[in-house]
């Protein structure tokens, strides 16, 4: 039954008297910017990056009709603020003759209380939509502003948890590996990798060009995905050693050698790839080593701990093992 248009206009004064009163006490984090009888406006910002503006409009049946809900963000994803603008106005539905403006704008705020992932929806929308096949799982633990994903790759799985930080992107995303069958030095590699890739999506670089823009801190989740997912789990496994061509992993993970100086052990090298241990030793000490040695796959000069000698030193150390070879040739064909 419609309120009489008289009886509306008082109703609405009497309810913007109260939000005047009481938002702070049940808004937290609130401005209230505008709060006249054809529109409330009110600014919410939990974070930097978690903020919005809700304006409120009064339809001329009010409160016999719900209250219009628009939300605005220049920080939250666009799919997000339409996704709540909608269940703000089913809330409302449920609120016809009853005051509806405080609990709306109540709703509005715990909703972005509650769904700390909210900063990265677009983010998980492109992991679903890209980086998961048949088989993979993504949970989302909104509680604990945790991300877990569960994927695999022939006989091979990864699984990892990423935490998204209140203040995301500003403050750097953990992450964690809690399962893999890989070998325990590329496990070592995905974990400490995408650490990195979290720590520079959020820290300014150390040697700053005098042309970069200033630095803004980045979304995170993206790209240690991209890494973990795309680079490593769905790579990997099939990939092949660019010096004998021979798949790199065995094909069951347990046939891969534990011992790290097993001519078939597997070394990842700066850029990525995959090399067996023997390969890349006898690579790495055979001329030309000028330059360094470059990845026969992309031509990246290689950078690895255990191969870190100089080109000049490099030369050298070969020179020097030339000359003892030879020298044991000539005491060799002496005695013959």
């Amino acid at each position: 039954m419609a309120v009489p248009q008289q009886d509306n206009v008082k109703f609405i004064d009497a309810e913007l008297k109260l939000v005047k009163e009481k938002y702070t006490l049940h808004v937290k984090d609130s401005v209230l910017v505008t709060c006249v009888p054809t529109m409330v406006r009110l600014e919410i910002k939990k974070t930097d990056f978690k903020q919005l503006v809700a304006c409120l409009q009064f339809p001329k049946e009010y409160p016999s009709l719900p209250i219009i809900v628009e939300l605005k963000s220049k920080t939250l994803p666009d799919k997000f603020i339409e996704g709540l603008q909608k269940i703000a106005e089913e809330e409302a539905k449920k609120l016809l003759g009853k005051e509806q403006v405080l609990y709306i704008l109540k709703f509005i705020r715990n909703f972005i209380e509650d769904t700390p992932l909210c900063v990265c929806t677009e983010e998980i929308s492109y992991i679903r939509r890209k980086l998961l096949e048949d088989g993979d799982d993504m949970k989302l633990k909104q509680k604990l502003s945790q991300i877990i994903i569960n994927v695999k790759k022939n006989a091979y799985c990864l699984k990892f948890k990423v935490t998204v930080p209140n203040n995301y992107p500003a403050e750097q995303t953990d992450v964690e590996v809690t399962e893999c069958n890989f070998p325990i030095l590329l496990r070592r590699n995905f974990s400490s990798q995408a650490t990195e890739i979290a720590r520079q999506c959020m820290q300014p670089p150390l040697k700053k060009r005098p042309k970069d823009p200033p630095f803004q801190p980045k979304p995170a989740v993206r790209p240690i995905c991209d890494f973990l997912i795309k680079d490593c789990i769905k790579c990997l496994p099939s990939e092949t050693c660019p010096l004998c061509g021979v798949q790199a992993l065995a094909k069951n993970p347990q046939d891969n050698p534990s011992n790290p100086k097993d001519p078939k052990n597997v070394e990842r090298v700066y850029c990525g790839h995959l090399f067996h241990y023997d390969c890349l030793d006898k690579y790495m000490k055979t001329p030309p080593f000028t330059g360094g040695k470059k990845c026969p796959r992309c031509s990246n000069r290689i950078f690895h701990d255990k191969w870190s000698a100089t080109p000049q030193l490099a030369e050298t150390r070969w020179a020097h093992q030339e000359a003892r070879r030879r020298e044991l040739d000539e005491v060799v064909d002496f005695l013959e």
